[in-house]
């Protein structure tokens, strides 16, 4: 679950972590408010779950309370990468000597927590990593020793921080950094840019905070500062009826039965030259309701024009999966074309099934590549 940057950096001063003092504003005159509460002048920020924010002119400076309440009616409603700005975090400007970046994400490879540091702040990490890879410092932490003094000290030293008062100041938040991350179950906790002040006080700037949806049961707190309306639609609809979905942007429906043959399936609809709608995994069953239930929010989807169902019967019975698919079918019409592709236990009988009792507009393929050539052929 990501989190807005006002929530990340939340849990950034619970943990100790120096952030500029701030206001949430949902309307212009809540931003004029926030800016003559806090006083001088404030940056109005644009609170989407995307990156490039300053670049789509989702970050403005305003001088005071008037000026603020101007650049929020320039950013409220705006669009940034799909995502349109409905809050925005007023918080008061800050002067700015230096920039870094630090982070600290859970690397799946190593299957360690990593932390990633540079004096190359203010900018994408990827970018930085491709025009200046010595610039990035990078280094695991042995989650059975926990995080120790010394990191902190071999990621500011390798970075070539060299101000000793500086030094301090990011090695303690570098330990506090960790500890967030290890306290709240995060995926990722980034702070960029890290700013130096001219008066050389250091703290976080930004905040992108990513939190493990299975460990919410742990943070009901954290679990509440979900923003329903950030996520499309169908991802709303899918976890309010229990399905595993996730909205892209192709033209063919997919539904699986297991998230390692649906992350297949969409290879297959590509190297067959389309593009999947949508990431859906129907689980280890194939019941009739959980078939409905996936029915009804992908074909909800506009951009649908094809459903391709792939169905691989280890444990799971085809021909159960294939009268569930009937059941489905019969309790809701559809008018996209459907492809559906059985293979594994009692896999002649699931077809024998379809091909006897399906409808006009369902076409049973024998392979995985000659239903996903059909299904792009039917969506085209």
């Amino acid at each position: 679950m990501d989190l807005y940057e006002y929530q990340g950096k939340e849990l950034f001063r619970r943990a100790g972590i120096p952030a500029s003092e701030g206001r949430l504003a949902t309307r212009p005159e809540e931003a004029r408010a926030a800016a003559q509460e806090l006083g001088g002048p404030v940056v109005v920020k644009a609170q989407v779950l995307t990156g490039g924010r300053g670049k789509a002119g989702g970050i403005k400076l305003a001088e005071g309370p008037d000026e603020a309440e101007e650049r929020a009616k320039e950013i409220l409603g705006l669009d940034i990468r799909g995502h349109v700005v409905r809050k925005l975090w007023i918080e008061a400007a800050s002067d700015i000597a230096k920039e870094y970046y630090l982070s600290v994400t859970f690397d799946r490879g190593a299957k360690q927590p990593l932390f990633m540091f540079t004096t190359q702040g203010g900018v994408d990490i990827e970018e930085v990593a491709a025009t200046s890879p010595d610039a990035l410092v990078r280094l695991h932490v042995d989650p059975f020793e926990g995080f120790q003094p010394w990191q902190a000290r071999r990621l500011i030293y390798g970075a070539g921080v060299e101000d000793p008062e500086e030094q301090k100041q990011i090695a303690a938040i570098v330990g506090k950094l960790y500890e967030a991350f290890v306290e709240f179950d995060a995926m990722l906790c980034e702070i960029n840019p890290l700013i130096v002040t001219p008066t050389g006080e250091v703290k976080a700037l930004d905040s992108k905070f990513t939190v493990d949806d299975n460990a919410l049961f742990r943070h009901p707190d954290i679990a509440e500062m979900r923003d329903p309306e950030a996520d499309p639609p169908e991802e709303r609809a899918a976890r309010e009826q229990g399905v595993t979905y996730v909205k892209l942007d192709g033209s063919v429906g997919i539904l699986a039965n297991g998230a390692g043959l649906a992350m297949s399936t969409l290879d297959v609809v590509a190297l067959a030259g389309g593009k999947a709608a949508n990431f859906c995994d129907l689980g280890g069953g194939g019941d009739a309701q959980g078939v409905v239930d996936a029915l009804e929010i992908i074909t909800g989807d506009p951009q649908v024009r094809s459903l391709l169902f792939n169905v691989f019967g280890g444990i799971t019975r085809t021909d159960e999966v294939a009268r569930g698919i009937l059941q489905a079918l019969s309790q809701m019409a559809i008018d996209h074309p459907i492809v559906v592709r059985l293979d594994g236990t009692n896999a002649e009988e699931g077809r024998r099934l379809l091909k006897e009792a399906a409808p006009p507009n369902l076409h049973v393929e024998p392979t995985m590549l000659e239903a996903a050539k059909r299904a792009v052929e039917l969506a085209a």
